[in-house]
């Protein structure tokens, strides 16, 4: 029997030397990179007993069953093959349709309509197609971190404009200010409203003083509105309105249907800027999954008040425990929108959004997200994410009370 041949030492060591070659010859911006903070975050604490997880943006709802009946029809009637790039016609009429009804914004579903594998390819292939090496993005902070790694891939800079002295609302002096000291580099700035982490959105005033800046310049303003259904005191007001032919519109149905694994975003704006970012979704993914554009042309066609009962609950959640964590000294900006509350740990704590993270884990068995994560102006800070059912808050509340109690 012939015995199998082994690598000489010799040519083991040359492989390890070829591989870190071919590493070092990887796209170089991936080296300042590193994982998400939260999906790590998340993975290092789940393995404690018993803990209360309150951390990710996952609604604790299920799909609508109108609109899982048609993704099942959809199955059944071997509904399988690929669609336009863009999207099927009728989601992207759908779609237009929703936009306009909610939100007063009109957008041609033949060309100013993309349909994505959710808001995350939306925010790459929309980067993608307008960055090019040494451009500079604004980035107000504290701010879900995903625009950041995207940009600095793409051979953009980050240019953060920490908000947390002013509500967590973009001011438009600092904005001005910040343009002024980037004029030859900066390319977009990203809004994300309602804001993840902090649950605090624009109102038409604000929005108005931010266009009022850009206006007029070869500035884009990408605006994330995926929360836009959970909007909770007054009717959600898209960019889209205010400065059309300038802003590039992100939205879904991932937290407004709770369809988050379906993965069905969209990307909305001029005809001329969709066109490019068309052709970057087209070499990333070709089409978003059929079955899925299926599903969410239901959930946008007859589901338009899906989100009203989430909404509700929402809101119950949110008056239980904002009060709860202020009466234990925690300093809250009371959320307009989403399901998180962004909490000041209290100074006896320190700073480390993370040292206190980890020991609330730990002692108390409650998993939240250090504001670190988030950006400047978000250490020293907690997010927690509601998106649980009203008996795991309460639980949460009792335990983090205890915390609180032992730690005087």
């Amino acid at each position: 029997m012939t015995q199998p041949r082994l690598a000489p030492k010799m040519g083991l060591l040359g492989n390890g030397v070829i591989m870190m070659a071919l590493i070092d010859h990887m796209k170089k911006e991936l080296s300042a990179l590193k994982p998400s903070d939260i999906l790590a975050f998340n993975q290092e604490i789940s393995q404690i007993p018993d803990i209360i997880q309150l951390t990710l943006g996952e609604p604790d709802f299920n799909t609508p069953d109108h609109v899982k009946l048609a993704a099942i029809g959809a199955i059944q009637q071997n509904n399988s093959h690929y669609t336009a790039s863009a999207g099927l016609p009728g989601l992207r009429q759908a779609a237009s349709d929703f936009l306009f009804n909610k939100y007063g914004t009109r957008y041609d579903p033949a060309t100013q309509l993309q349909m994505t594998a959710g808001v995350t390819e939306g925010v790459y292939a929309t980067l993608t197609a307008i960055l090019n090496p040494g451009d500079s993005v604004i980035i107000p902070t504290p701010i879900f971190p995903l625009y950041i790694p995207i940009t600095m891939l793409n051979g953009g800079e980050p240019v953060f404009v920490n908000t947390a002295d002013d509500g967590f609302i973009l001011d438009p002096e600092k904005l001005a200010a910040a343009i002024e000291a980037h004029q030859d580099s900066v390319k977009a700035i990203v809004l994300n409203f309602p804001t993840n982490p902090t649950g605090v959105t624009y109102s038409r005033s604000d929005l108005e003083k931010i266009a009022a800046v850009v206006r007029g310049k070869d500035i884009f303003v990408i605006s994330d509105e995926i929360y836009s259904e959970l909007t909770y005191t007054s009717t959600h007001v898209s960019m889209g309105e205010i400065l059309p032919e300038q802003t590039i519109v992100l939205n879904g149905v991932s937290k407004s249907h709770a369809m988050t694994g379906w993965r069905i975003g969209l990307v909305a704006g001029p005809a001329d800027i969709m066109a490019k970012i068309g052709m970057v979704h087209q070499f990333m993914i070709t089409s978003a999954t059929t079955n899925a554009q299926v599903a969410a042309e239901e959930a946008f066609k007859n589901g338009q008040d899906d989100a009203a009962p989430m909404r509700r609950a929402y809101i119950e959640r949110r008056d239980y425990l904002v009060p709860a964590l202020q009466k234990m000294g925690f300093t809250v900006a009371k959320p307009d929108g989403a399901f998180y509350v962004f909490a000041k740990i209290p100074d006896r704590f320190g700073h480390s959004s993370w040292d206190f993270a980890r020991a609330l884990a730990h002692e108390a068995r409650v998993a939240v997200i250090p504001g670190a994560s988030f950006g400047p102006g978000g250490d020293g800070y907690i997010r927690i994410s509601y998106a649980a059912s009203m008996d795991q808050i309460k639980t949460a509340v009792q335990r983090i009370a205890e915390f609180m109690a032992q730690h005087q």
